[in-house]
């Protein structure tokens, strides 16, 4: 692909508002993690997510290595975190608070849910890997909102569901 089309490419899919997440786990080092735009449900019966790490992550490997990881799911208030988590060779977790999940991986302090997950299978997908995780466990805080990235920005909601929306709910759910 070419410079103009690679730009191209990113600045249309830039479009699409998406949530973000830190990939946790526990590795022979200790913690590690990374920021992941690219999360998504697969399926109900069984459980399952996708995370689509880049082949050049260097944290994937470690966690992927153990079998298994925890997404977490950032609040509006997380902008820094996810910064943080986005860099390669820095002591990501130096300053942040967590505690284990389940199966031991890092639940961050004050992300809106957390997904505890196996690896199910790693399919490959251009220059990310297609992470297929199945879900032992997970939680989250109906009082949060998310942290969203849209056009190469952080974003944020509006607002969050209202009593007077209740009625909307169910045929939202209709149509996911």
């Amino acid at each position: 692909m070419s410079t103009n089309q690679a730009e191209s490419f990113r600045e249309v899919l830039g479009h699409f508002a998406s949530g973000l997440t830190i990939i946790t786990g526990i590795t022979d080092d200790g913690p590690a993690g990374f920021t992941c735009q690219a999360f998504s449900s697969l399926s109900l019966d069984p459980p399952m997510i996708l995370v689509l790490p880049s082949k050049t992550s260097t944290s994937w490997p470690k966690i992927g290595g153990a079998g298994k990881f925890c997404v977490n799911i950032l609040a509006d208030h997380q902008e820094q975190v996810s910064a943080k988590f986005a860099k390669s060779g820095t002591d990501k977790f130096a300053g942040v608070t967590w505690e284990p999940s389940p199966m031991g991986q890092p639940i961050l302090d004050g992300a809106c849910a957390w997904i505890d997950c196996r690896v199910n299978a790693v399919h490959h997908g251009g220059d990310h890997l297609i992470v297929v995780g199945a879900v032992e466990g997970l939680a989250s805080r109906p009082d949060s909102r998310p942290l969203l990235f849209h056009r190469g920005r952080y974003a944020h909601t509006a607002e969050s569901w209202s009593d007077r929306d209740a009625a909307v709910r169910p045929l939202l759910k209709d149509h996911v």
